[in-house]
């Protein structure tokens, strides 16, 4: 896989996407290539979300919104996002890098 120079500062580094490469769906088959790298759309996504700005609004260096905007959409449909989280979270369990703690929090409004 090329590496791409990160000039964004929240941008994915070389050693994050190398651990999440493999957590993603392999290419599909033949047909046309995308003008864009999953690395750029993921990016986008990435920025979008911790933005929380419209996906109008995703800058074009990401590709264009609707490129980014699809690929989210595409794989929350087919569970990509949450097999990227338990595999993540898998890992960093693995190495103890997660502390499960259980923490209860509660409010009482009292009804008279």
């Amino acid at each position: 896989m090329a590496t791409l120079a990160v000039t964004r500062r929240f941008d994915l580094a070389d050693g994050q996407w190398a651990a999440l490469g493999p957590l993603l769906p392999a290419p599909k088959g033949p047909g046309r290539p995308s003008k864009w790298t999953k690395r750029q759309l993921i990016d986008g996504i990435r920025w979008r979300v911790r933005v929380g700005a419209p996906w109008r609004d995703v800058p074009e260096c990401y590709g264009s919104w609707q490129a980014v905007y699809s690929l989210f959409r595409r794989w929350q449909r087919a569970g990509v996002w949450a097999r990227v989280v338990a595999g993540l979270q898998g890992r960093a369990d693995a190495v103890g890098l997660i502390t499960w703690e259980v923490g209860v929090d509660s409010t009482i409004a009292r009804a008279h």
